[in-house]
């Protein structure tokens, strides 16, 4: 075993590809997405940051080397699933990848470990410098995993790994000098392993999936509406055929034969495993998945903004706001009427 493997085994990073090529494959698919504007309201993705993203470069001069990570959560999709199909569940859903990560937000939780990482790999490469790249850099961050090897593009435009699907968020980290010399695995592109399957397409309820370039489109989509608009808006038609999310939406990803695989051939859910879930997610299993709808909606109407954000901190939840959440709830409270 070389160093760097070894180092990715003592922080249990399992699933990791190297590119050297700053060139995103994808960049002209992603401009001409931007110029269907199937990004929608999700703004911040075209202009000058949309434009950065055709080379990592554009980021970061120096770049050599990435060193491209899959963190997978694909455990806490079952349990989680498991949960939700219970007597105990209110019928309200978070995404499993909300969950998935000790209660926080994703970006803290992985940039700890990236940055714990980066200190392993320095003592390596002590004259090399070392940047980390998450979902809020301008990096076309499932391009760079492809190329990597750690997956294909599926037809919900998510990055679908053989052994563990697409339950998993990238990081990355970026290096001055070129490491792959020190690689003992080299990356090969996975060829598309999804033939005529079109289910995510299919059981979309908002038909959110353009089924021609197998690109997302942003309005349509549930997880736009219940993450990303913070105050009152119209919901996208076909959301009340969903199954009761109010963060973030999973149905593309579990009606995926590849992820369905993942679940079946892990171990079966235990009754701690639940109740570890609850206890590392305290604070969204008591505001949204314990009490009755109604009850919530009181709960945060009773609420001031600055207390949502106290009691919500650091919680992937903070980002929508007492107001947008209030917006996705009601959505629900409208249709028992």
């Amino acid at each position: 075993m070389n160093e760097i493997s070894r180092i990715l085994r003592k922080h249990q990073i399992k699933k990791w590809g190297v590119v050297n090529d700053p060139l995103a494959h994808s960049y002209e698919h992603y401009k001409k997405w931007l110029e269907r504007g199937d990004h929608g309201v999700l703004k911040y993705l075209e202009g000058e940051r949309g434009e950065k993203r055709e080379s990592i470069k554009n980021y970061y001069e120096d770049f050599r080397s990435a060193l491209v990570i899959a963190y997978d959560y694909s455990r806490t999709s079952k349990v989680s699933q498991a949960f939700y199909e219970s007597e105990a569940s209110n019928g309200l859903r978070i995404a499993n990848y909300v969950l998935g990560f000790k209660g926080r937000d994703y970006h803290f939780e992985l940039r700890e470990k990236l940055e714990e990482l980066a200190k392993d790999f320095k003592e390596l490469y002590p004259n090399v410098e070392i940047k980390h790249s998450l979902d809020t850099q301008p990096v076309l961050e499932r391009d760079l995993a492809m190329r990597a090897g750690l997956g294909w593009f599926g037809k919900n435009s998510m990055i679908i790994n053989k052994e563990i699907g697409s339950y998993f968020i990238l990081g990355a980290l970026f290096f001055s000098e070129d490491i792959s010399s020190d690689v003992e695995q080299k990356p090969s592109v996975e060829v598309d392993h999804c033939g005529n399957c079109t289910k995510c397409i299919d059981l979309c309820p908002t038909e959110a999936i353009d089924v021609n370039s197998r690109t997302l489109i942003a309005d349509k989509c549930i997880s736009t509406f219940s993450i990303e608009l913070f105050k009152e808006a119209a919901a996208p038609e076909g959301m009340e055929k969903g199954r009761g999310e109010i963060y973030g939406c999973d149905i593309c990803q579990d009606v995926c034969p590849w992820n369905k695989r993942v679940i079946r051939q892990s171990d079966d859910v235990t009754v701690e495993e639940i109740e570890d879930l609850k206890q590392r997610n305290q604070i969204l299993f008591d505001l949204f998945l314990t009490d009755d709808l109604a009850v919530i909606i009181n709960k945060l109407e009773a609420m001031s903004n600055r207390e949502y954000r106290r009691v919500t901190k650091d919680t992937p939840v903070a980002r929508t706001g007492r107001v947008g959440m209030l917006k996705n709830l009601k959505f629900y409270l409208d249709l028992k009427k």
